[in-house]
């Protein structure tokens, strides 16, 4: 890294047009900090703005506690972040860009609109005038042999000198919206270990549904259900059939442990409990009046409910013998087995784990080995599930990031 000139402003650059990208951008700024940022996609913001779709889902309410163990073995590098910027001080950012904010039923934060379009134009419009300057359609190539940074641009590639610089690249989910992992490279070939990049709140496959099952329920909805994983107490809420497996909100909210169980041991078992709201007692006893006349479908239908697509899980997962023993048979329901092979790609997934460790860095998250070289965001290796705890620690990380690089700059002037 080159230093400024003591009569000028210090110039730092930062790639990526993401929250963690712009939230450092923000502190750097108001620092008096001359911020330069390259974003490879025509506007910055694309995978922000593609969460708001349905409704942007900010941050959580819920208490920090519990908050926090949604970073599982990251908790303790994602405290000091959210120690710094957590889920309070995020909506009282918003509210001072003049997006009001509401709590829904399920604790999650949401703009009064429901979008992340106005929050993402009055964010920029701010941060333009406060100086910052945005080169879209500009791509991050690694280094040069002087240290400067080579950047392709739409003029060609230029050499960009700097006094400081953060990635905030993205993981490796959703590359037609910029987050393609390619920056893994360069850090690689500057002696950075990385962790692999893997699918994060992610569908998963099984060997193969049946040719009925597809035809008939890819695409449906299972709700009401619950699901369990190992002996981990099983969790509310639905998820989706899908033409080769399974995703929805359930799925992601376990999909850290299917990925590793998978990673370990070839394949993940999961156990639905179609009824979660009945016990195996009251099920048996149910099943076990006489039916007549009534085909096996009729009765699970009159006496449980159990129909459509729950029942058509229940015929595929099932050995025939089971439908004549209403203890089997109330037993499948309870806990039927769904054996899972792989996740869906990478490309597929909403997020990403992996990427750089924190172990590489500081505790304001500038890598060991290239003094002035900070990183933030989702190239972070930590993962969360949905829920607005990946933005949170987005925007945390940047903002940690962003006072690191003010603090290390401080310290080199003369």
């Amino acid at each position: 890294m080159t230093q400024s000139s003591a009569n000028l402003p210090h110039h730092v650059t930062i790639i990526g047009g993401g929250p963690a990208g712009l939230m450092a951008a923000e502190v750097l700024s108001q620092a008096g900090v001359k911020v330069e940022l390259y974003d490879g996609m025509p506007s910055v913001g694309r995978k922000f703005l593609l969460a708001g779709v349905g409704g942007m889902n900010i941050t959580h309410s819920e208490a920090y506690p519990a908050f926090l163990s949604r970073y599982a073995e990251r908790a303790p590098q994602i405290a000091p972040l959210l120690r710094e910027f957590g889920a309070e001080a995020l909506c009282e950012w918003i509210h001072g860009l003049g997006i009001e904010t509401f709590v829904g039923s399920s604790g999650r934060v949401f703009p009064t609109d429901m979008k992340a379009a106005p929050l993402l134009r009055a964010w920029l419009k701010r941060l333009r005038e406060a100086g910052v300057v945005i080169h879209t359609r500009h791509r991050w190539l690694g280094w040069n042999s002087d240290g400067s940074l080579r950047i392709d641009s739409p003029e060609g590639e230029k050499a960009v000198h700097t006094d400081a610089l953060l990635l905030a690249l993205g993981g490796g989910s959703w590359a037609r919206l910029g987050s393609d992992g390619a920056w893994m490279l360069p850090l690689e070939q500057r002696g950075i270990s990385l962790a692999r990049l893997q699918p994060s709140n992610c569908g998963f496959d099984v060997t193969a549904w049946s040719d009925l099952l597809v035809s008939k329920f890819a695409g449906a909805p299972l709700k009401n259900i619950a699901i369990g994983l190992n002996d981990d107490v099983p969790r509310l809420g639905e998820c989706v059939i899908t033409a080769t497996g399974i995703e929805g909100s359930l799925i992601y909210a376990l999909s850290a442990a299917i990925r590793e169980a998978i990673n370990q041991n070839g394949s993940a078992t999961l156990h639905l409990d179609l009824l979660p709201g009945k016990t195996l007692d009251r099920i048996q006893t149910a099943l076990a009046k006489p039916r007549g006349a009534r085909s096996m479908s009729k009765h699970l239908h009159s006496q449980l409910g159990i129909d459509g697509v729950k029942a058509a899980l229940l015929r595929e997962l099932t050995p025939a013998g089971c439908f004549t023993d209403p203890l089997l048979l109330a037993t499948a329901i309870k806990a039927l087995p769904l054996t899972l092979v792989k996740t869906r790609p990478l490309d597929e997934a909403i997020s990403s784990a992996g990427g750089v460790p924190f172990e590489a860095m500081n505790e304001r998250l500038m890598l060991n080995q290239l003094p002035g070289v900070f990183c933030a965001g989702e190239m972070l290796d930590w993962e969360a599930p949905t829920g607005g705890y990946l933005l949170t620690a987005c925007f945390a990380s940047g903002r940690v990031a962003g006072l690191g690089m003010v603090e290390w700059l401080k310290r080199r002037a003369p």
